[in-house]
């Protein structure tokens, strides 16, 4: 269970470029109910801090696109009609990762191509060694020891493989980014099925 302490110090820190795996059900669409961040209310949603955890934590690359975060832990709960946050929300309901904490390795650095991420940080070694040693700083804020690293998209997992040691981590697991055209069941089956490969005695 995590303290409301914490919950509310990380929401000051990182509630705008970060969030929960934790979503709000969905209603008779996909997307629907996405983008209701209600669930991070400790006041409507007292059970919030017995499901959230942070041994494990999903990567993703960088935002998008620029995103103004009127309110706190948008992240990862795009209501945009392109959005495809909604096939994690699918991939993880009713699993042991769901409550997981997540975030992106690139901060402030907006852009839809992963191409122009990864050029940015050839022309710039700089900023991916501020980048990790700001990421190993918010994984030490929230508390997050040795953490299975679950990262969305192959960049970002040869971001993290290259540039952190092994010790770092208990497990960093590549799934596939859920921007690939996928369904969202086929999303959920293979999402897990990667994990389940690379866990220990499988």
């Amino acid at each position: 269970m995590m303290e409301e302490k914490l919950f509310s110090a990380i929401a000051e820190r990182y509630g705008k470029v970060a969030s929960w795996a934790a979503w709000e059900k969905s209603g008779e669409k996909p997307k629907s109910n996405i983008s209701n961040i209600d669930i991070f209310d400790i006041k409507k949603n007292p059970s919030l801090l017995n499901i959230l955890k942070t041994d494990v934590v999903m990567v993703a690359l960088n935002f998008a696109r620029t995103v103004e975060m009127n309110e706190l832990f948008l992240n990862f709960h795009d209501k945009n009609p392109h959005g495809q946050d909604y096939k994690i929300r699918f991939a993880f309901e009713e699993t042991r990762f769901y409550g997981a904490y997540m975030t992106d390795i690139i901060k402030d650095f907006p852009t839809k191509s992963s191409r122009d991420v990864l050029k940015h940080l050839r022309n710039n070694p700089e900023v991916i060694e501020q980048q990790i040693k700001n990421f190993r700083e918010e994984l030490q804020f929230i508390g997050s020891e040795n953490p299975t690293i679950l990262a969305f998209g192959r960049d970002t997992y040869n971001i993290l493989k290259n540039n952190m040691k092994k010790s770092e981590y208990n497990q960093l697991i590549a799934l596939t980014h859920y921007s690939h055209r996928i369904s969202k069941e086929n999303y959920r089956s293979d999402t897990l099925k990667k994990i389940e490969m690379e866990e220990p005695n499988k």
